[in-house]
């Protein structure tokens, strides 16, 4: 059986990864974004195109934290046909010999069950084809996954995960990522002409995710990529790019605001917003919940991850800080829409807040969660 991979007239299949529950949200932003064929699939989104489409996914998708493509796959039954398939495989389409590689194995329902022995196989046949370093330092990871006795190769094109944009440097303890946050303020209806509120903005995610779409900054414009590492790319066409993507004349009159009763996270907030380059339409203050108060003009969305209930005893522990939040909101926030994510229907009950019945759910640093959403709040 010869091995399965795209000629150079074929389109390539591109994975696009995402939050489990969140695919869809990503295969609308694909869509917007004028990339083909978007299809959700679990765990993430596939679409079709070039190399130039693999870069720009990568420069301007705000919802995925990788990008993969699909180099070519095979039907394997033990680790001496693994060996064989891996060693006739056209690597040099798409390594350098100069650049270090690390390989990444899964094996799931198939008879070749061990990944580390597997992914020696694929490692020796790599280095036996172009004499390429392996290294788990490497930025560049060729992924093999073995399902169901068939063996798909692809290639982390993406590097570090995409939600470290390269302009963010201080974090609070349990951080919002930014694809995530992205998401969510799309699944809120955001898309960048209403102003957006945080009342509990930890290092400032949603605020400056909100602000860099008003603006129409691509996510990807600070940081490099493991693609630039790869024989397919043309850092010439790269460049022009990345400079037809610059918006001269981008502005917006939108602000959008971040509260926080801690003033290391005010401090955080506001040093990741001027690094973002969007100091000019945010603002961060020190506040409590009870203090919170509604900007002048437009009504919005306010967006909020507050503390949530992992813990038997914590529901009722945080029932009275949710109470607060939801209080304020109803009695100051007349006209805005409010998106809330916890993991307690109880404690979203507990704002008093009138949520619709359709909600998204996800997983945050492993905990199941949900993001709650109303329609404009009525005027008190």
């Amino acid at each position: 059986m010869t091995t399965d991979t795209p000629t150079k007239s074929e389109p390539l299949e591109i994975f696009l990864a995402t939050v489990p529950g969140l695919e869809t949200a990503l295969q609308r932003e694909a869509h917007s974004k004028g990339f083909k064929n978007a299809k959700s699939t679990p765990g993430g989104v596939t679409v079709t195109g070039g190399w130039p489409e693999v870069w720009r996914a990568n420069l301007e998708l705000r919802g995925t934290s990788k990008v993969l493509v699909r180099l070519g796959s095979f039907r394997v039954q033990h680790l001496a046909k693994l060996d064989k398939r891996a060693r006739a495989f056209p690597w040099g389409e798409t390594l350098s010999a100069d650049v270090p590689v690390r390989v990444d194995v899964t094996c799931k329902k198939s008879r070749i069950y061990h990944d580390k022995a597997a992914a020696e196989r694929i490692e020796k046949a790599i280095r036996a084809s172009l004499g390429v370093e392996i290294s788990t330092e490497a930025n560049v990871c060729i992924k093999a996954r073995i399902f169901d006795d068939m063996c798909t190769i692809s290639v982390d094109t993406s590097g570090e995960l995409l939600h470290k944009r390269g302009h963010k440097e201080a974090v609070n303890k349990a951080p919002m990522r930014e694809n995530l946050a992205a998401l969510l303020l799309m699944e809120c209806g955001f898309t960048g002409g209403e102003p957006v509120v945080d009342p509990m903005c930890g290092s400032g995610t949603f605020v400056i995710e909100a602000a860099e779409m008003a603006l129409g900054l691509t996510p990807g414009r600070s940081r490099d990529f493991a693609f630039e590492q790869l024989k397919t790319f043309d850092a010439k066409a790269w460049q022009t790019m990345k400079a037809n993507s610059i918006l001269d004349d981008a502005t917006s009159d939108v602000r959008f605001f971040g509260f926080d009763r801690d003033s290391g996270a005010i401090k955080m907030s506001t040093a990741n917003a001027e690094r973002a380059g969007v100091m000019g339409m945010t603002a961060f203050s020190r506040q409590s919940i009870s203090e919170l108060a509604c900007p002048e003009g437009e009504a919005g969305l306010v967006i909020i991850n507050p503390p949530y209930g992992a813990r038997i005893g914590d529901v009722k522990k945080l029932t009275s800080l949710y109470s607060s939040l939801g209080a304020t909101l109803a009695a100051r926030f007349g006209g805005w829409r409010v998106g809330l994510v916890t993991n307690s229907r109880e404690l979203a009950k507990a704002t008093g807040l009138r949520f619709g019945k359709n909600t998204t759910a996800f997983s945050h640093g492993g905990i199941p969660v949900k993001l709650y959403k109303t329609q404009p709040l009525p005027f008190s």
